[in-house]
């Protein structure tokens, strides 16, 4: 499994779509985070989503400030990014180039759900770095105080946002085997995180018992509410607190194995051709 590992993050890395990812995931980040809202303040306008005030932008608001683009925007770069590791070895018809190496199905796909588990660890990492340096720079250009969270709350804030990620793109890997391509799980993936979900909650749940009672089973609405519970705020999309954090969290964790382990079931049983 360790040269599995190795030859995925090796690929993983060299790909340029993976970086192209990223460096969408951070500028989507830090556009709507701070940048739209600061200039909202600062050029005293209003309009929708322009409700967020100054002290909403500084360091001590780190962690649900970029724990909030999760639940939806971002996670589904992260599911594309899934999407991508698993399903390019359909696209590009080189899983039986891969097995003749030696490794079997499930090691192969071990290697990719790890790779994949880091990257998804490098990308909120990275979502906070960038977050941490705005709220610094918004802090001195309106010279306020620098209070940051303590330790324990990032940490706590790192590890939710690890696991919301690594869940959506564990749900790229299950889809990418499922349908054994790149572009329709992807398109599929997308609807769901950007219309349904979101359809759900502002139009069915309120009117039906029975989709609101549903709502807290579904990944979307746990993840938003796990991210509500860490201080994201509420005006974000996705990000309300349907469930309380700790079952938000467990929910999402189920989840994470569960499309893990359907998508290893599916790589083993099925032809991979």
């Amino acid at each position: 499994m360790s040269r599995s590992f190795r030859a995925e993050a090796v690929k993983l890395v060299r790909r340029p779509a993976s970086w192209l990812l990223l460096a969408i995931t951070l500028a989507l980040a830090l556009i709507f985070t701070y940048v739209f809202p600061y200039a909202s303040i600062a050029g005293g306008t209003t309009g929708p989503n322009t409700d967020r005030t100054l002290p909403m932008l500084l360091p001590d608001r780190l962690v649900g400030n970029s724990l909030g683009g999760l639940p939806v925007f971002l996670g589904a770069i992260v599911l594309i990014l899934g999407v991508l590791t698993v399903g390019g070895e359909y696209a590009w018809g080189t899983w039986k180039t891969v097995l003749t190496q030696g490794p079997t199905r499930l090691e192969v796909y071990a290697g990719k759900l790890l790779v994949l588990a880091a990257a998804a660890l490098a990308v909120v990492l990275s979502i906070f770095a960038v977050g941490a340096v705005a709220s610094v720079l918004i802090a001195v250009a309106e010279s306020q105080p620098v209070h940051w969270p303590s330790a324990g709350d990032l940490l706590t804030g790192i590890g939710a946002g690890w696991l919301v990620a690594t869940m959506w793109a564990m749900l790229g890997a299950v889809l990418a085997v499922a349908l054994r391509a790149v572009a329709l799980p992807v398109g599929l993936g997308l609807v769901w995180l950007l219309a349904v979900q979101n359809l759900l909650a502002a139009l069915a749940a309120p009117l039906l018992d029975w989709v609101a009672q549903l709502q807290k089973g579904l990944p979307g609405p746990n993840a938003g509410s796990l991210a509500a519970a860490l201080g994201a705020s509420g005006d974000t999309p996705g990000v309300a607190a349907t469930v309380g954090g700790g079952q938000a969290a467990v929910v999402v964790a189920v989840y994470l194995v569960a499309f893990a382990a359907v998508g290893g079931a599916l790589l083993r049983r099925r032809d991979i051709g």
